[in-house]
Parts: structure tokens; sequence; C-alpha cells
């Protein structure tokens, strides 16, 4: 059966940069004979619009943004229990455009894409979920929160730039937060933490390598602890990460599970995929949910631009 091909842009991704792709998008797919494109009009409305055109019967939806929006149309496939039925593909159009350097999708090539989608190629990938919300990427609690607070004051630059300009501002001003971490192996205890990031891929904040040991087909997600440190340790550890050599300093402890509980002081807020969330309870369960989304991609771990 032919698919039935949607494709969904975020025109604010990368601070207008889904506006700007929009012509390339619809000259790369025109020639495979996609035209139905859809624009986003509403903060998360992609979760709307891939809704909808999952109702009209859609089988392969492209996203064309960055990590949130990509998170947000993976949400309404899963929402709607459809990860059997409906493929998701990539088109990078965000501010760090994490997930593709993972799953290995031709994400910044829109015509390679467009190719992709027509020939039929997928693979099966884990995601993570943490309340009713899945991510492809990241949860990230603390410091990540900090930055994001900080990113929309910073509105003269885009792309990794953003990130590592308000990650260094952070580093100075941020007071670390207290969090418990449980899993079936171990209960560590209450630590203050720089940041904890629950990886189902390894790649964060556009320049940052965080999670270097993630699958997206282990059935496990990668709890990365950062405890709190001076500022010249934090620099250290902001450094080294960018190479994914953090994981061997003293103040990183590291562990995959099928799922873990952390437990904080009050309700926290927390990050999936870059969007910003404020959690109802205190306690949160984070698990894997193996094999439940097919990309449109070359395979896991392939690397393109």
């Amino acid at each position: 059966m032919a698919e039935r091909v949607c494709v969904i842009v975020n025109p604010a991704a990368g601070r207008g940069r889904g506006a700007r792709a929009l012509d390339d998008v619809r000259t790369a797919f025109g020639a495979e004979g996609i035209t139905d494109i859809r624009i986003t009009e509403a903060k998360e409305g992609e979760r709307a619009v891939a809704t909808r055109a999952i109702d009209e019967g859609a089988t392969t939806l492209v996203a064309v943004g960055g990590d949130g929006t990509w998170s947000n149309v993976a949400n309404a496939v899963l929402a709607a229990g459809a990860g059997d039925a409906v493929r998701l593909a990539l088109v990078a159009a965000g501010t760090g455009n994490d997930f593709a350097k993972t799953v290995g999708a031709p994400a910044s090539d829109v015509a390679a894409t467009a190719r992709l989608v027509v020939e039929g190629t997928d693979t099966r990938v884990d995601v993570g979920r943490v309340e009713d919300h899945f991510f492809l990427n990241i949860s990230g609690f603390g410091f990540d929160i900090a930055v994001l607070e900080d990113i929309s004051s910073i509105p003269w630059l885009t792309g990794d730039a953003v990130y590592l300009v308000s990650a260094l501002r952070q580093l100075v001003g941020y007071g670390g937060v207290d969090i418990d971490i449980t899993s079936p192996a171990r209960r560590r205890g209450a630590v203050r933490h720089l940041m904890l990031v629950v990886a189902n891929a390894r790649n964060f904040g556009g320049a940052f390598r965080i999670a270097p040991d993630a699958s997206l087909t282990d059935g496990a997600l990668d709890a990365i602890s950062i405890h709190d440190a001076s500022t010249l340790r934090r620099l250290k550890l902001f450094g080294s990460a960018t190479k994914g050599t953090h994981v061997a300093l003293d103040e990183v402890v590291t562990e995959q599970a099928a799922s873990f509980i952390v437990r904080f002081g009050a309700p926290p807020a927390y990050e999936t995929d870059g969007e910003y969330r404020q959690a109802r309870t205190a306690d949160l369960e984070i698990a894997c949910v193996p094999g439940a989304l097919r990309i449109v991609a070359a395979g896991p771990g392939s690397t393109h631009p």
C-alpha cells in the first residue's frame, strides 16, 4: 500500500528557521509528488495538526522543525495508538535538532529526506515517558530548566550558540536542586544536583554529547546525574560534556535502567525535548517504551549533517 504523506511545518521553529525552510520543503517534497503540506499556527500546535492528519488516513508524517516539533508530532502518533501504522520523518529547522544526530536521519537535507520517505525505509526506536508526555531525546531537570528559562532573554542568537551562551551564564548563577533517584537496582538518596538528564538518545543542547552510551534500541534509558560543584568544576563539566567525557568525572553518576523514580521537595519544572513542563507531583516515574515509534531514517547510530 502506498504511503499517504503529510508534511507538518512549524514556522516558528529555530526562531523563524521553519518559515524560511518552507520553500525548500515544498520544492523537495513536490518533486516526489507530495503536496499535503500543513503549517502550524499556535505553540505546540503540531500535535493537533498531526492528530487530524492521522484521523484522515496519513501513514507518514514529516515534521519540519526541531526537537520540540518532532516530539510533539511523535506524541500525537503515540497518543493515537498509531505507533505501528504511522511513520515519522524529520526535517531539521530548529535550534538543536539533537534527536536526528542519534537516530541517523538526514534531517538537514530536505531532498534526501523526501526521497527516503518515498523509498519507505524506516527503523523502530524506543521513546521515554514522564507523566503523560513521551520524549524522543531527553527529559531534563535542574540546570537544564534554568537554561531554557534564560534562552528567552537572548533574542539575538540562534542555533547551538544560544544554548552555549545561556549555559555559560547559568554555570555561574544556578543554585542546584536536591534530587532522590531510584531505579530497580538501587536508591541513591537525595543529593544536590547541578542537573539530571534522563536520556533516550545521546545528544542534547546542540553541542553536548550528554549520554554517550545511550541507544535507541536497548529498551533502557540513561540517567546522567551531575552533582553540584564549584564554578571552576562546573566549567570543566561543561567543556567535557561537549565531547562526552564528563561521564568519567567524579561529580557524574550514570546508570541505565528501564525506568527511574525521581523525587523532589516539591513538584519540579522539567523539560522533554526542549519543551518546558510543570510536574503535577513531587515524585515522577520516567520509563522507557521499547520500540514504540517508526522513524524514517538510514538506521540508528548513523551520522548525518
